[in-house]
């Protein structure tokens, strides 16, 4: 797999978050309208049985990581645990590359909340800010909002910086698709938008550049965090090592498939980008997880739809880690 990384800038506001699953999902009905059924049929067939074209991570901060899923105590170096502490400890959501060599029992040290992000990258204001836009349903037929009158609904919007920078971590199989391919596929995408209400302006960003970057890893990795949602389930992993956090996707189609009559997929269990997984025997990954879905198992309207259930990994040698966890939990059952 060679691994990509796609720095992007924001045109418009978002109103979906930018994850790798769903990224993912407009990426292959894009292939599909570019470059035709036949062709995205032959990029899908292997992808249910570990062999997919392309794995997409969510995106982040440009430079940073997200902190990983584990216990905040393991990961700060002052022994403070006060309320106020740990409240601060939660904000501290990115992690900068540039010290990802440091041990992760010190990461608190260096991760960064989105208020401190401005600072960081020099943008001296809020990185992101979200908040609810007030809209109404209008009846195209009579131009009005209909017989139920004026009935507003409040719809979540998320404005980035307008030098704001985004990373998305890729990994291509570049026997199945090229690099410019899939490079003309994500411009397309930022072009009609990405996400809900696309049709409305929202949703657009411009690459900013795009080139070979190798994920990040720490010596002696002997762990993975994801970059994006992963199905890890019956994968063999150390349950005692590994931490998650869960959602339950509840899928819809895309592009065409969303005015079918049948737009809804069956819901899938994944983990969260940031989730931290550990096996009996570590090998050099540039992905983990599953292709998910095939044969009808996602959906009846359209069979073939798959979901990505992979995400790309960033190797971490979390050894103090685990050694810190087992001392806590010693001490407590003393």
């Amino acid at each position: 797999m060679q691994s990509l990384r796609f720095t992007i800038q924001p045109q418009s506001a978002f109103a979906t978050p930018l994850m790798g699953d769903t990224l993912f999902g407009q990426l292959c009905w894009t292939i599909r309208h570019k470059y035709g059924d036949s062709r995205l049929d032959e990029l899908l067939r292997t992808y249910a049985t570990g062999k997919p074209f392309c794995v997409v991570s969510d995106g982040f901060p440009s430079g940073y990581i997200p902190r990983p899923s584990l216990p905040l105590f393991s990961m700060a170096s002052s022994a403070e645990k006060s309320e106020g502490e740990r409240k601060r400890w939660k904000g501290l959501q990115w992690m900068p590359l540039s010290a990802l060599h440091q041990p992760v029992t010190q990461w608190l040290d260096f991760c960064q909340s989105a208020g401190e992000l401005g600072q960081a990258s020099e943008l001296y204001s809020a990185w992101l800010k979200s908040e609810g836009r007030t809209h109404n349903s209008i009846n195209s037929m009579t131009g009005t909002t209909g017989e139920g009158g004026f009935a507003p609904y409040s719809v979540a919007q998320s404005w980035y910086h307008p030098n704001a920078l985004l990373d998305i971590y890729i990994q291509i199989d570049t026997a199945l698709i090229s690099v410019d391919e899939l490079k003309s596929a994500f411009s397309d995408i930022g072009l009609s938008g990405y996400g809900k209400d696309a049709s409305t302006g929202r949703g657009q960003f411009e690459i900013a550049n795009s080139a070979i970057a190798e994920l990040p890893k720490q010596a002696d990795s002997n762990s993975w965090m994801v970059l994006s949602p992963c199905a890890p389930q019956g994968m063999g992993f150390n349950a005692d090592k590994s931490y998650w956090q869960l959602f339950t996707r509840f899928g819809r189609h895309g592009s065409l498939g969303a005015i079918s009559g049948q737009p809804f997929k069956n819901p899938v269990l994944l983990v969260r980008a940031g989730s931290v997984f550990t096996p009996s025997s570590f090998s050099v990954k540039s992905f983990l997880g599953q292709g998910l879905g095939g044969c009808g198992e996602l959906s009846k309207a359209i069979p073939q739809t798959v979901h990505q259930g992979y995400a790309p990994v960033v190797s971490l040698n979390l050894a103090g880690v685990h050694k810190r966890i087992a001392d806590a939990c010693t001490s407590e059952n003393e």
